[in-house]
């Protein structure tokens, strides 16, 4: 008989280093390469690997995030599967989710319903392709409490991740720590580490004791990462499940191993530019293991005009259904549904949130624009950024941000 399995997907997280972005919306809601939101990256992952009872748990401004899962990831209830938003219910009082472990706990009655024999645990809000069935299946013949999935990066950028460190034979979990100085590579290799890529796969008495226990913690941070783990690691019952072992079907040698923590602007804009390139480093056109999303009843893409230099082009960027670009030129960009650039305007290096328009004649260069922003005749974004850092969010990198709705000043 097959080992039965819930999917818990964490997705209360309120994303303040993403903000203006997250101001109205969770951070797992938040529109991704066009089509998607950072959500359907872990759904797809989920389903395409057969995990097919999966509830998110939501806390933080979730309107927009439980309206798109609700509209958009529907299964047939005919074997029992879905997906499902969870807000959270004050079921152990009257209080919310005081960090990921007490989602868990305030949450047994989704486990105790179920009554799984492994619990799946992952994060929302990463970039990645991901097959769980193989992480599933290491973890049930380890015989471990619990497999944490960790992806190998430079020792030097050990103090930027909560890393792994594990004993001589590469699996067992020694120290879980938190962006520490003094790291220790891994025995195979060094010069790397095990950067802990916040997935983990329980079995299920395991989990439900260890967060009861936490629960009764007062001092607890009550978190997956900094309070659950390291308890089962000190017991010896924790492993470490290695990404690059992951096999995607359809995955190139560009793009296997990809995974982004996208936390910050930069690094959300840095994902998109990703994308993009003619051998992309992320490859949304894996057709083995697609990304789903809502796909709305969009016109396909329109380029007009062709008279001098009034053409209507985009060069090395990905253009959505519903978007027009008329008589302009978009280079290097992530254009959304219904996005429309008008004659003359040059957006280069810009990631365009749906419903955004672009006047005549005016420049955006290096900048994230969030829906339904009109940009005016003539003006210009990312042209003189001590300029726009007086009117508009501007990233660390000098990425340019305004947030959904926001008016740009001519």
């Amino acid at each position: 008989m097959a080992a039965k399995v819930l999917a818990i997907v964490l997705a209360g997280g309120e994303g303040k280093r993403l903000i203006p972005l997250t101001t109205d919306r969770a951070k797992p809601a938040v529109p991704f390469g066009g089509m998607y939101r950072m959500v359907d990256f872990v759904l797809s992952n989920l389903a395409n690997a057969g995990f097919l009872k999966i509830v998110v748990l939501t806390q933080y401004k979730s309107h927009s995030l439980d309206r798109h899962i609700t509209q958009t990831w529907r299964m047939s209830t005919m074997l029992g599967n879905y997906v499902t938003p969870v807000p959270a219910q004050q079921r152990r009082g009257p209080w919310w989710f005081a960090g990921s472990a007490d989602a868990i706990y305030q949450s047994f009655n989704l486990i105790n319903d179920e009554q799984p024999d492994y619990v799946i645990v992952f994060g929302a809000d990463h970039i990645y392709r991901m097959d769980p069935r193989q992480m599933v299946e290491d973890h049930m013949a380890s015989g471990a409490a619990v497999t944490v999935a960790g992806i190998r990066q430079p020792l030097s950028m050990a103090d930027q991740f909560g890393v792994i460190e594990v004993g001589e034979d590469g699996r067992r979990i020694r120290a879980f720590r938190e962006k520490p100085t003094d790291a220790v590579g891994l025995p195979d290799a060094p010069d790397q580490i095990y950067a802990s890529m916040g997935n983990y796969v329980f079995s299920t008495g395991a989990l439900c004791e260890a967060v009861e226990r936490d629960a009764e913690d007062k001092t607890s941070k009550h978190d997956m990462g900094g309070s659950i783990i390291p308890m089962l690691v000190e017991r010896g019952e924790a492993n470490v499940y290695d990404f690059k072992d992951n096999e995607v079907p359809g995955s190139t040698d560009r793009d296997r191993g990809y995974w982004r923590d996208v936390g910050t602007l930069d690094s959300f804009y840095d994902a998109h530019m990703d994308l993009i390139n003619v051998h992309p480093v992320f490859n949304l056109y894996n057709f083995d293991w697609p990304i789903y999303s809502m796909q709305p009843p969009y016109p396909p893409a329109k380029f007009v005009h062709q008279w001098g230099e009034r053409v209507g082009r985009a060069v090395g960027s990905m253009v959505s259904p519903g978007a027009v670009v008329s008589g302009s030129l978009v280079e290097n960009s992530i254009v959304s549904p219904k996005v429309k650039v008008h004659s003359w305007a040059h957006v280069d290096g810009a990631v365009l949130m749906e419903g955004v328009e672009i006047g005549r004649h005016a420049v955006v260069r290096r900048a994230i624009l969030d829906k339904n922003v009109y940009v005016p005749e003539g003006a210009e974004i990312g042209v003189d950024l001590e300029k726009d850092r007086q009117r508009y969010t501007v990233s660390d990198n000098g990425i340019v941000v305004i947030g959904k709705g926001q008016r740009v000043e001519p």
